[in-house]
């Protein structure tokens, strides 16, 4: 039989040919630790089959959901990964608003190690060396204001391929990293190249897979795996 655990969903971003969840224990005394379900494909994305509900339905963030897992699975920095078990559906149990969603708010003194910029990044890469030094891959954050960009992200490299980035201060220190929540993927995507201004938003930044660059380096990139708007979210 699965171990379950009940989580609050602060992710369900895009990852390879599938997705990536990710949320806290749900414990009485006080928010638990983070999870991060996994499958057993070499790359651990998700697929709609082993995440959805019993209706066919697919998590949302914010949905408290309890999960089948098999066992803790650590990769790499990725302390909070767990092997699902794709045997069960998911269930959904709740659902939170802004005010409980706070509880579950992180106050780090800094996102990981803020080092290296990509070309068009801020903040945004680890190498792979000291990313494996790196207790965790997730955090929950609260910012004031978010600044969306999207445009062609390889214009100046012949590829016009159109992304979304979120650009923010946490700490008196600047990121501009690449959003991978499908929802604000979608929303943003379909309007006109430039930058929106959001207010305030809480943020589930995440430490993404192992990436070989060109020049053989490996590296992980931050990425905004979920942006959570006040205004969208209920009291």
């Amino acid at each position: 039989m699965p171990v379950v655990k009940r989580i609050l969903c602060l992710a369900n971003s895009r990852k390879m040919s599938g997705r990536c969840v990710a949320g806290r224990e749900v414990l009485v005394s006080a928010p638990g630790p983070w999870i991060r379900p996994v499958s057993a494909r070499p790359t651990e994305e998700v697929s709609e089959d082993e995440r959805q509900y019993q209706d066919g339905s697919d998590p949302r963030v914010l949905d408290i959901i309890d999960v089948p897992l098999i066992r803790h699975q650590p990769h790499g920095c990725q302390k909070e990964n767990w092997l699902l078990d794709p045997d069960y559906y998911w269930t959904k149990v709740g659902q939170v608003g802004w005010a409980e969603l706070l509880r579950y708010v992180e106050d780090p003194e800094t996102l990981w190690a803020n080092t290296r910029s990509t070309y068009n990044g801020a903040n945004d890469e680890i190498l792979q060396a000291d990313a494996d030094a790196l207790p965790n891959s997730l955090f929950l954050i609260h910012i004031p204001t978010l600044e969306l960009r999207v445009f062609e992200s390889g214009g100046a490299f012949g590829k016009p391929k159109r992304r979304v980035q979120a650009s923010f201060e946490y700490r008196r220190i600047r990121y501009a990293l690449w959003v991978t929540d499908p929802v604000i993927e979608r929303d943003y995507k379909d309007r006109a190249d430039g930058t929106y201004m959001l207010g305030e938003c809480c943020l589930t930044v995440s430490l993404g897979e192992l990436f070989q660059k060109q020049n053989g380096e490996r590296c992980r990139y931050k990425l905004v795996a979920a942006v959570i708007q006040r205004e969208s979210v209920g009291p």
